[in-house]
């Protein structure tokens, strides 16, 4: 399920005036001719030409094939014949397409459609398919693993269960860990996820965009916040009561952000414009969805909202506003079916066999079904030789651009703008804007760094540097190329890579008058010099300290504590460790506990004492004495039933109980016949 990224440059199409001097050849009926002699393996193609395609790809059980759909159009284009399991995905990059199915990934080329190689993905769950520059993406949110499959290709561990994913328009990747509430980012062509923010323990939600900028929304505390490389910021209230199940969408239009509330049957549209004007926000547009249904999405783009119920098997496209643009059914068998935003501006969603694709125009919402049996592609599949093959319509229109002479004044390009370095364990992520041209084509930048070098595409803007040495400090300088020679060399600041601590064991100890004493091992450190801990409690803030321990007075309830070792390797960055953590509970006054019955079974000489125990919030425990025989203590809370075995009795008794925490002990006695 794909679409052609938005950045990729158009070939066949003249985009500005040519410049003075340019040589500019176009052909209109002979070129249409020779790129017919080309498509057909007679005539070589220009080296300068790629076969970008526009639209969406689609699995097609029928055909056992990979199908392009032209979203413009409504055309079936292309089709690759890719054996693999029904139901498979596809998905695609700059000049390659990707079958992907549970157990092996399979490419093929998008200009040629001939199969390539397959590789085995990290798990055989359904990944959840991420289309952006420098992707496509794989996101194992169960497994917690991450497949780029452009380039570089990496799998990257995201170390435990993610929510959605969404990307910014510069290709960075956005994550929400389940586990510990971490939001995270992984930079075109990073290897390492950096963790700028994280909600607090135990909170849901999930992350989106908002004007290309990473928002998380929190659906316990019912808030939005926008994320920074310093964390989060501060929150704006959604002004709804969000369960932990809302599904938010990928996007906001117009000003709003779609999140489908499937408790209450409800589509809540809110209100972004808070989080950049501090101003207060306007009410949530709320609309009623199809009762009894079950739905995947939202799914936004331009000024389109899109869910599918998979109850009653039908596309739902909103307008921002909350009206209602379309409904279509999903033709073809049910099944479990997920709206997908192509980078053209539109919305796909396929049913389950490939037979059929929704293109949903995110401008005006209107749903075209492209019934994909139905349209053979026009020989355009790979394998045997066929019938010479007609161009697509979005080959066929226009003139051609066959060739052009780089301009005769071209001169050697600028220095790269904002390198920037940021280091990782034993790596370093190094980033810069791109270079003046200067008249001709930027070919490639260097890199470069004291005991390595690397070069990577004119069209990159980053790249991870492996295989250094952490504590150790360094620099990295970055040179454009074109044509006509190299530029001066522009120059990060320098860095440290290093290894975060691991998690520290931490014990807490409740004791009287509301303190708290916490203690922890120390962790280890990986070779970096230890600056301090922080430590978290609870409604208490953070504290740093020196040592391995460290009390807390005035305390109530239950109590959680977080323990951090920040460490840094030379004139590194801090980095920050691991989280240790544990529990304590605070007695909030004496316990107190009073015998509610007394029974005996004379058949197996015991007495059954119930009582109602009471710690105060702190752990109690409760013994039993009877005839001068004290019982061992057992843990009482509320109603609790407590045993005295091998009793023997006569007549009238005398039972006593006891109950003790860390705040005291108190009493209750019972005289009777049991």
């Amino acid at each position: 399920m794909t679409s052609e990224p938005s950045g990729a440059k158009r070939r066949f199409r003249l985009s500005a005036p040519a410049r003075r001097r340019t040589v500019v050849f176009v052909l209109v009926g002979a070129c249409v001719a020779v790129l017919g002699a080309a498509m057909t393996g007679n005539a070589p193609l220009p080296s300068a030409l790629d076969f970008l395609q526009v639209g969406h790809w689609v699995y097609n059980d029928a055909s056992s094939s990979a199908v392009h759909v032209d979203g413009s159009t409504g055309q079936v284009d292309a089709r690759a014949n890719v054996p693999a399991a029904a139901g498979s995905q596809v998905t695609q990059g700059d000049h390659s397409g990707y079958v992907v199915e549970r157990s092996r990934i399979t490419e093929f080329d998008k200009s040629t459609l001939s199969v390539g190689s397959s590789t085995a993905p990290p798990s055989t769950e359904e990944p959840f398919v991420v289309e952006s520059v420098g992707g496509p993406y794989l996101v194992y949110r169960t497994a917690g693993q991450i497949v780029r499959l452009g380039d570089p290709a990496a799998t990257i561990p995201a170390g435990g269960p993610l929510s959605a994913p969404v990307v910014t328009s510069d290709g960075t990747l956005w994550l929400h860990r389940i586990d510990n509430g971490a939001v995270c980012e992984l930079p075109r062509g990073a290897t390492l996820l950096a963790c700028p923010g994280r909600l607090p323990q135990g909170h849901g939600g999930s992350v989106a965009m908002v004007d290309d900028r990473p928002v998380v929304v929190d659906t316990t505390a019912d808030t939005m916040s926008l994320v920074g490389k310093d964390g989060l910021g501060d929150g704006a209230g959604l002004g709804t009561d969000l369960p932990d199940t809302a599904q938010v969408a990928n996007d906001a239009v117009d000003g709003r952000l779609a999140v489908a509330d499937p408790e209450r049957g409800k589509l809540e549209l809110i209100d972004t414009g808070s989080l950049v004007t501090n101003t207060q926000p306007a009410a949530p547009v709320s609309v009623d969805l199809p009762a009894n249904g079950r739905f995947s999405g939202p799914v936004a783009a331009a000024h389109t909202i899109v869910l599918v119920d998979q109850v009653h098997n039908e596309l739902l496209s909103y307008h921002s506003d909350g009206s209602l643009n379309d409904r279509k059914p999903v033709s073809g068998p049910g099944g479990t079916v997920q709206p997908v935003v192509g980078q053209d501006g539109r919305i796909y969603v396929d049913n389950a066999d490939g037979s059929h694709v929704l293109v949903v125009d995110g401008q005006g919402g209107a749903a075209t079904d492209v019934d994909v049996d139905q349209q053979p592609p026009g020989d355009q599949s790979g394998g045997a030789p066929q019938t010479p093959p007609s161009a697509p319509p979005s080959l066929q229109a226009g003139p051609i651009v066959v060739a052009q002479q780089p301009p005769p004044d071209a001169t050697p390009p600028g220095a790269p703008r904002n390198v920037k370095a940021t280091a990782g364990d034993g790596s370093a992520t190094v980033s810069w804007s791109a270079a003046t041209s200067n008249g001709a084509k930027i070919s490639a930048y260097a890199v470069s760094w004291p005991g390595g070098s690397t070069t990577v595409s004119g069209s990159r803007g980053s790249v991870t540097i492996s295989g250094l040495e952490n504590g150790r400090s360094y620099t990295f300088t970055v040179v454009a190329q074109n044509s006509a020679g190299q530029s001066a060399g522009a120059s990060s600041k320098a860095v440290v890579p290093g290894h975060a601590a691991d998690a520290p064991k931490v014990t807490a100890t409740a004791g009287s008058s509301g303190a708290v004493s916490v203690s922890w091992s120390a962790p280890d450190l990986h070779g970096a010099t230890l600056d301090h801990y922080e430590v978290t409690a609870t409604g208490q803030g953070t504290r740093q300290v020196s040592a391995t321990s460290t009390s807390f007075t005035g305390l109530s309830g239950t109590i959680s504590f977080t323990v951090r070792a920040i460490t840094h390797y030379g004139s590194g960055a801090m980095l920050t460790g691991a989280s240790g953590s544990a529990k304590a509970t605070v007695a909030s006054g004496p316990p107190t506990v009073s015998i509610l019955s007394v029974r005996g079974s004379q058949s197996n000489q015991t007495i059954y004492v119930t009582v109602d125990a009471n710690g105060n919030g702190a752990p109690a425990t409760c013994q039993t004495t009877f005839l001068n025989t004290t019982q061992s203590p057992v843990a009482c809370s509320g109603t609790t039933e407590i045993p005295i075995p091998n009793a023997y009795w006569l007549g009238q008794v005398t039972i006593s109980v006891t109950i003790k925490t860390s705040l005291g002990t108190a009493s209750d006695s019972w005289t009777g016949t049991p």
